[in-house]
């Protein structure tokens, strides 16, 4: 087992590292691989930074827990997020070749050109603290796997993940993220595909799989018990509610970075093909493992459920198998980490400095620095992998994802509005789950929907203004 995950961790780490031949020594090239990268790494590169530790940890205890319930978070996620890429994507591409901004914040506050230095600082700032907050969840993420699988202290997984993420971004900047990406997608989802088929056939197929969760009360119920509302109205909120979660992937940065690399607009549509394909399919995989493990693992509330993946191979899978699913967690935990790092660096030199750094000796110094931050948020903050990643998405998503949509729609809100905004959907939806009420309605819908009420406000006094001047005007002409 040991050998098994120690092979694929090497093999990911000299696809890293293999990186820095391609490297050009330059900033755009450190954070954008020059927007050179073809549309299947595009594509592949950004399902496994979406597909995170969240999926293989978070959403498997989630799963667990619900029970069929938990497919409404994957359809609905898999339909937000498809329905933000039609509008979004070839839009942010087209600015981000237009601004000449290396940073997600730089692209939001350049859009038209303004040159919005306040703005670009606080879109920096809060990346900078939310993005390290899921960074730290995904370090967190591969921990927790090794030490029930090797009884390794928690600390012994985070500090290897963080050594190997430090490496291979310190050598090829996001290029070595994207190779590394791409390579971690097919182990994630071989190791997810094993352990479906194998728990699969260790029941006797599906039909006596589908028996024994019948048994489990409430377990195939369609809908949650804790709703906002009740019957299909409480059904429907749920779900549109989490295909706001999918279209809060349009406030993330360290995804969106990834569409801003590609080597040619024309081909985004390529690039989503690749995406959503691998993203159903995976996606997929994980609810049905997530369902299996209920059967395998009966005795809930005796065990942390963001271990039943883990617990799970161990049971059915030869020592070597077990060394791939372990590895592929590690190389989800890694994939998303190393995008967040590579985020959070470009907001220090480029976002939040009154000063640029375009030296990329400092630029990776900045980089190792970002990637202790993380580990130390990993070893001291204590909180369950699905929340944190939760927290930190709809935060990033209720202050941008309004901002980002006004822009696609070619208005262009002032600095000191954008700003208002931001701030208004981030605390409405920290506020939302202060209050508790993100199990019945997803923080990033009230957040999302604030920030917009908030710029459509704005325009439509905007318009009543310029018609009520049109109308004096009018009035006087007529001597009203």
């Amino acid at each position: 087992m040991i050998i098994s995950f120690a092979c694929f961790l090497l093999g990911f780490t000299l696809i890293g590292l293999s990186s820095i031949w391609k490297s050009h020594g330059t900033r755009q090239d450190y954070y954008l691989a020059s927007s050179t990268v073809n549309p299947l790494l595009v594509g592949l590169s950004a399902v496994a930074t979406n597909n995170s530790g969240y999926m293989f940890i978070g959403v498997i205890g989630y799963t667990y827990n619900t029970g069929l319930a938990s497919i409404w978070l994957m359809l609905g996620w898999i339909s937000g997020d498809f329905l933000a890429s039609m509008f979004v994507h070839n839009r942010l591409r087209a600015a981000t070749a237009k601004s000449g901004a290396v940073s997600y914040a730089g692209v939001l506050s350049n859009w038209y050109g303004n040159h919005h230095d306040v703005l670009q600082r606080v879109i920096g700032g809060i990346s900078l603290v939310f993005l390290l907050a899921y960074a730290g969840a995904q370090l967190i993420a591969g921990s927790k796997a090794l030490h029930i699988l090797f009884d390794w202290p928690l600390w012994a997984g985070a500090l290897m993940s963080a050594a190997l993420v430090a490496l291979y971004c310190f050598a090829g900047g996001i290029r070595a993220s994207i190779w590394t990406d791409a390579a971690q997608s097919l182990v994630m989802m071989l190791a997810m595909g094993v352990l479906l088929v194998v728990a699969t056939q260790d029941l006797g197929g599906v039909n006596n799989a589908v028996i024994k969760m019948q048994d489990v009360k409430g377990f195939l119920d369609w809908f949650p018990k804790d709703m906002a509302l009740p019957g299909l109205a409480g059904g429907i909120l749920f779900v549109i509610s989490w295909m706001f979660a999918g279209l809060s992937v349009i406030g993330q940065p360290h995804v969106m970075v990834r569409f801003m690399t590609l080597s040619n607009i024309n081909k985004m549509q390529q690039a989503r093909f690749w995406y959503y394909l691998w993203f159903l399919i995976f996606y997929a995989l994980a609810t049905g493992v997530g369902m299996l493990s209920r059967i395998y693992l009966a005795d809930a509330g005796s065990f942390d459920t963001e271990l039943a993946l883990p617990m799970m191979a161990q049971q059915l899978l030869a020592p070597v198998m077990v060394g791939l699913i372990l590895a592929g967690i590690f190389a989800a935990t890694m994939s998303t980490a190393d995008s967040l790092i590579l985020s959070c660096s470009a907001a220090v030199t480029h976002d939040l400095l009154p000063h640029k750094i375009e030296k990329t000796g400092l630029i990776k110094v900045t980089t190792i620095a970002i990637t202790l931050c993380a580990l130390g948020w990993a070893l001291l903050v204590k909180q369950s992998v699905f929340n944190l990643v939760v927290m930190a998405w709809s935060g990033l998503a209720s202050a941008f994802a309004p901002l980002l949509i006004v822009l696609c729609l070619g208005v262009k809100p002032g600095q000191k509005l954008s700003v208002i905004a931001i701030f208004t959907g981030f605390v409405v939806a920290l506020l939302w789950r202060y209050l508790g009420w993100q199990n019945a309605v997803y923080e990033g819908m009230a957040g999302i929907l604030a920030g917009l009420f908030l710029f459509g406000l704005s325009y439509f006094i905007k318009k009543g203004g310029i018609y009520g001047q049109r109308l004096s005007k009018h009035q006087t002409e007529k001597g009203l």
